[in-house]
């Protein structure tokens, strides 16, 4: 609950900040980092991106929270490029036996060079989010994505999705709790059969939950349309350096 919680982002250099700005600006710098064709763009809005996060002092824990599962995928991706992808080869692995090779893989440097790319790309777009996702709390968010006309069904799911997050995500403690005093994940087939069991029971009362919550909002007059904090006209400092950052970010893009 610690991690996902918003108490430590209560007050920063950037909280002041109108989320509408801060939402343009990572919608820029998002399209130069996932058009740009090189690394050095990717890396280096990464890196300033986990500089704010630490001027705004977000705990390292926290942040490697949610940094791991994108790092993951990133570094999956790299090695299937190199061993599965390219033509260029640049080493052989091979562990031989008697009779014929157990396992040759073959890496390739063209593959390297993709998936080096690929990798900065998420790095740096997933520090980006994660940045301005702790610089804005998540109702303000939502209301800059009202202002750039999101569709209202999309910001509809996401309110009733991050309200309920915590609520399961408390029932898959007191669960994993459960399980774990009775010794469910003693061994690796008890552990995979009580977390199948812990999946099972979190995916049911999603789906019971979702009836009741629609049951009433429905009595209770709902039409769709989702009361959302209204923005005061944008300032012109913020604006006029909102275009200041995306100016440097262009300059740095092209070069």
């Amino acid at each position: 609950m610690e991690i996902l919680s918003e108490h430590f982002k209560s007050e920063h250099f950037l909280s002041k900040v109108d989320a509408r700005v801060k939402l343009i600006v990572t919608l820029a710098l998002l399209a130069m980092v996932l058009s740009y064709k090189g690394t050095m763009f990717p890396l280096l809005i990464a890196a300033v991106s986990i500089m704010l996060c630490m001027k705004m002092q977000i705990p390292v824990k926290v942040l490697a929270f949610r940094l791991a599962q994108p790092l993951f995928l990133a570094l999956v991706i790299l090695l299937l490029k190199i061993f599965f992808s390219g033509k260029d080869a640049m080493f052989v692995f091979s562990l031989p036996t008697s009779h014929f090779p157990l396992l040759t893989l073959t890496g390739y440097r063209d593959g390297l060079m993709e998936g080096l790319l690929i990798s900065a790309r998420i790095l740096g777009g997933v520090s980006l989010l994660a940045a301005v996702g702790f610089a804005t709390p998540f109702i303000e968010f939502m209301g800059a994505l009202s202002w750039l006309s999101v569709p209202k069904p999309f910001i509809e799911i996401m309110m009733f999705a991050y309200r309920y997050l915590f609520v399961f995500l408390e029932d898959a403690t007191t669960i994993y709790s459960a399980q774990k005093n009775r010794l469910g994940y003693t061994g690796i087939k008890k552990g995979l059969n009580s977390f199948g069991v812990l999946t099972g029971s979190l995916v049911l009362r999603g789906l019971e939950q979702s009836q009741k919550t629609a049951d009433a909002m429905e009595q209770r007059g709902y039409t769709g349309d989702m009361p959302l904090l209204k923005g005061k006209p944008l300032s012109t400092l913020e604006l006029a350096g909102a275009l200041l950052i995306v100016i440097f970010g262009g300059a740095a893009w092209m070069i």
